[in-house]
């Protein structure tokens, strides 16, 4: 760095971005250093690494940014690139090109001893912590902006969580210093409305924790401790300690990481509640605990306790592993019994494989822990009402119309969530609420509430978009959202990390190009699903106009949607009702799926839906549809009552019919569905409990018409096409990967810069694909050399990708879902490269084989449709499954439970390699392995006429 500074002087030194990247890891000499380039003036750019943990000494280098704005007359900036890649490069870029000396503090920490043990999502994670809780925050410091007329200010904060917590406070405290200084005989009153407001909030805190405090003096006290991932055990210790204030008890409910251990010795009456976790390890929330019991000798004589388990004993078959099961809950009772506490009941053991779940062994234990406590016999006559929990019927009757307390949620800046049966009603508005799961352990160990943000659903029927509707999502995508924009499974959009106070202005954007979210999810029909390739474009029209007009027949009616988000009033004196002609105030019993198929091509897996169309065309022209019901992809893992399923063929309509066909398909699912067990809720289980006979002889009977035999039609593949497709009218049509549907800019590959440019061009539309990927649809023959050139330019051309990675789909899991018990949508492209250095080896790297990975069995990314499919049973745990057929008519089979990486690659390698010697010519890889006795094929109904329904098990 001085031999540099020297050449500047004596004029020597070349001028080239980022002319010098210098690493100060020196802390004695850091100041220093930084002085003299500060004070030289020079255009000199320094990056300072930080490679530490957040647990490490980061503020010394953080100093140097402090160090450096004093100077004035530096750029500074603190980054971190896997918190925000477009702040990285936006600071990167004024660092360049500021005229003056620039200082960058980058972020990039290492887990292990070396760079290379540390993977990027190990890296994620940590980034995450150490920008959402302060100890590394994002800022841009630019002194060129001091006095620029435009007001954008030299310091821009880019941290969004310590953004939004400072935001609140400057606005209260800006408003009041304008108003002081405009009247300054107001600073008096103003002060004393304050001191006024804080006392009154006092007084009313004081007198409700009096009372409180004198409820619980005459209470018997009763600790309930949980211990959590999946939610079952939460959900079993806040019952206990509801139904124990029921009967007079004091009842507390705590995570067992968020009690001191020592405080044990002055609980009289203890209940743990705790799951299992991987190979009978704690959950995340108790481990803590866990630790801390073991190691610190607590004296519990004068202590009660029971204990009640939750785990799944299919995990550990073979006897040497049965010391597995509820393995935590068997080693806190016995540790609590080494400490000296007596014990209540007998420890209980809730077994996902009883008659009803845990349910069962709960239902035994309960009774025994009450009569233990010696409150078995009070508050007998209101227990049941009381503990009573509303059902998701009750909630939305209860709703308004899906109306519930949405705005007011909205308009509580206390916290970022919304009620907890509100965010049941906001599904039916598009929007589901989710946390940063990879914040949670850090956030609850700071005392601050989950990091809560919202997922928007954009429904899309038929897949199909215009260019200013694509930007319109990417322009949303990076004001209000994480700057990402998601292509799903069902041919929607989807926005994550929008927070609360942005999910109304969001909606209204989407709203403003014509688009909207009401009912992309919910208990009502989701978006309709249409084949977007234009292998026969003349009917394409057709099957769009039809997905349209079905997507708006099956629409809810409710004004609520555009009153709460489109700030569209009701008419005073409710002189206008709401009413819903389709689905009353009760709605379905669970959410409605609807897809329309286009033959040779199954794309949308029409048969794993609720309701599905099979186009039938004849002489180029569309005659009908053969119509299926009773499909659907979720299940429940070791649960046998539930299962995936392909539909079953009903018969052949009109298309004049089809909209009648479909509305009465729907009507009697919504009044004999399930209402009680919304675990048997889909249609799929309609028709199991009644029979297919019988449900086709109501449909008929509701429609007036009785339908045709189903007409033959073949599907050759269930996957997209890619690359150039000639249309009708001279248009072309490019069928683009994108890798499980997440539109991002990357590095190496900058696919959302590249779509926003090619959308600012492009004068046909955009289709998005039911596989996750989109298609940059009528292309004019004269528009085509540019959007072929722009495609090239950015480097997002289709050759780079295998047939194994073009055939692959996740979905999101980690961190956002709730529901997720493995990672999905971040981990898939890392075991496909590995599983692509096994094919590449055999000589099958452009073989077309479909693998789907999610992270839980609910089967968001229709994993039971592919013919490789791992489905996530815990963090790195996967269910293997495969054999489906590659035009979607066979469901693949379990073939190993509870693989790590290493497993699945040891399961998959042998059977790639006998595929690759063994194929016949044209055989596929899901039709090998039951051909070759891997595996038997799951039949079904579609295929083999009388077959039961639900011989997934079998």
């Amino acid at each position: 760095l001085r031999k540099h500074l020297r050449q500047r002087r004596h004029g020597r030194a070349r001028s080239q971005p980022l002319r010098r990247l210098q690493q100060l890891n020196r802390p004695l000499r850091r100041r220093r250093r930084a002085h003299h380039v500060l004070a030289s003036g020079d255009d000199v750019n320094i990056l300072v690494l930080d490679t530490g943990s957040t647990g490490g000494n980061t503020q010394s280098k953080k100093d140097i940014g402090l160090y450096a704005m004093t100077y004035g007359t530096a750029y500074v900036a603190s980054v971190a690139l896997y918190a925000s890649y477009t702040q990285v490069l936006r600071a990167f870029m004024e660092a360049d090109k500021f005229k003056g000396p620039s200082v960058i503090l980058a972020y990039s920490p290492i887990a292990g001893a070396d760079a290379l043990e540390t993977t990027a999502l190990a890296m994620l994670k940590q980034t995450k912590v150490a920008v959402d809780n302060g100890s590394w925050p994002l800022y841009r410091w630019n002194p060129e902006l001091r006095f620029e007329k435009e007001g954008r200010g030299a310091f821009a904060l880019d941290s969004e969580r310590i953004k939004a917590e400072l935001t609140e406070f400057l606005a209260r405290e800006n408003h009041l210093s304008m108003l002081v200084r405009a009247r300054p005989e107001l600073a008096p009153g103003l002060t004393a409305s304050l001191e006024h407001e804080v006392s009154a909030a006092l007084t009313n805190k004081a007198a409700s924790s009096f009372n409180t405090l004198v409820a619980g003096l005459s209470s018997k006290p009763l600790l309930v401790l949980f211990g959590s991932d999946g939610g079952n055990a939460e959900g079993v210790a806040h019952r206990i300690a509801k139904k124990g204030k029921l009967k007079g008890m004091n009842a507390r409910c705590l995570a067992m990481d968020d009690f001191a251990v020592d405080d044990l010795e002055a609980e009289p009456s203890v209940v743990v509640v705790v799951s299992t976790a991987g190979q009978g390890e704690f959950p995340s929330n108790s481990r803590e605990f866990w630790k801390t019991l073991s190691a610190e000798p607590v004296n519990l004589k004068d202590t009660r306790f029971a204990v009640f388990g939750l785990g799944d004993s299919h995990y550990w078959p073979r006897p040497e592993e049965a010391v597995f099961f509820c393995k935590p809950a068997r080693e806190v009772d016995e540790k609590l019994s080494l400490l000296g506490a007596d014990r209540l009941v007998k420890t209980g053991l809730g077994d996902d494989q009883g008659a009803d779940g845990f349910e069962t062994a709960f239902g035994e234990w309960e009774p025994e822990l009450w009569r233990a406590l010696g409150v078995a016999g009070q508050a007998a006559d209101t227990e049941a009402e009381a503990t009573k929990q509303l059902n998701d019927d009750d909630i939305k009757i209860g709703s308004n119309f899906l109306r519930g307390t949405i705005l007011q949620g909205l308009a509580d800046t206390s916290t970022g969530a919304l009620a907890v049966k509100d965010t049941k009603l906001t599904k039916f508005h598009g929007i589901y609420q989710q946390d940063d799961r990879d914040l949670r352990e850090e956030r609850r160990k700071a005392g601050l509430e989950k990091a809560y943000s919202f997922m928007i659903r954009v429904r899309v029927p038929g897949g199909v978009s215009t260019p200013e509707q694509y930007l319109a999502m990417d322009a949303l995508a990076d004001s209000n959202a994480n700057g990402t924009l998601k292509l799903t499974t069902r041919q929607a959009y989807q926005l994550h990390g929008v927070l609360k106070r942005d999910l109304k202005p969001t909606i209204q954007g989407i709203n403003k190009t014509l688009m909207d979210t009401l009912a992309a999810c919910g208990d009502v029909n989701r978006n309709v699903m249409s084949n977007p390739n234009p292998f026969q474009s003349e009917v394409h029209m057709e099957v769009d106009a039809f997905a349209r007009a079905l997507s708006d027949h099956l629409s809810p009616r409710t004004s609520a949607y555009h009153e709460i988000w489109m700030d569209k009033k009701l008419v005073s004196g409710h002189a206008v009702q709401d009413v819903e002609p389709l689905y009353g105030p009760t709605y379905l019993p669970r959410k409605f799926k609807v897809a329309i198929a286009i033959p040779p091509n199954n794309d949308v897996d029409v048969l794993a839906h609720c309701l599905g169309y099979i186009a039938i065309v004849e002489q180029g022209r569309l005659v009908g549809y053969n119509v299926t019901v009773g499909g659907g992809m979720g299940m429940t893992h070791n649960n046998k009552k539930t299962y995936p399923v392909i539909a079953s063929p009903m018969g052949f309509c009109t298309p004049d019919q089809a909209i009648a066909v479909g509305e009465k398909v729907m009507l009697v699912q919504r009044d004999h569905g399930n209402r009680t067990n919304r675990k048997h809720a889909r249609l799929k289980y309609t028709i199991e409990d009644h029979g297919m006979e019988w449900f086709q002889a109501e449909v008929e009977k509701r429609c007036g018409f009785k339908l045709q035999p189903a007409r033959k039609y073949q599907f050759t593949s269930n996957a997209d096409r890619y690359g150039w497709t000639k249309g009708v009218g001279s248009t072309w049509h490019y069928g683009l990967y994108v890798e499980n549907g997440r539109v991002k800019d990357t590095p190496d590959l900058p696919m959302k810069t590249a779509l926003r440019e090619i959308a600012k061009v492009h004068q046909g539309d955009f289709r998005l694909t039911a596989n996750q990927h989109i298609i940059i649809g009528n292309v004019s023959e004269a528009q085509k050399p540019a959007i072929k050139e722009m495609l090239q330019r950015y480097g997002i051309e289709n050759g780079r990708v295998s047939g194994l990675r073009r055939n692959s789909m996740a979905c999101v899991a980690l961190p956002t879902c709730g529901l997720a018990l493995a990672e999905s949508e971040r981990y898939l492209p890392t075991l496909v490269g590995k599983l692509e250095d096994v094919l590449e080896s055999v000589g099958l790297r452009d073989e077309d084989i479909v693998i789907r990975m999610t992270g839980c069995p609910n089967g968001c990314a229709r994993p039971y449709n592919a013919e490789i499919a791992l489905v996530g049973r815990a963090p790195g745990i996967y269910n293997l499954y495969i054999g489906a057929a590659f035009n979607g008519e066979r469901l693949s089979k379990l073939y190993k439970e509870s693989l790590n990486e290493e497993q699945i690659l040891q399961a998959l390698t042998p059977l790639i390699k006998a595929f690759a010697t063994e194929k016949h010519d044209g055989e596929h890889f899901g039709d090998f392995v039951i051909r070759a006795g891997y595996i038997k094929a799951v039949r079904n109904e579609h295929l083999e006429p009388g077959t039961p329904r639900n011989s997934f098990h079998e």
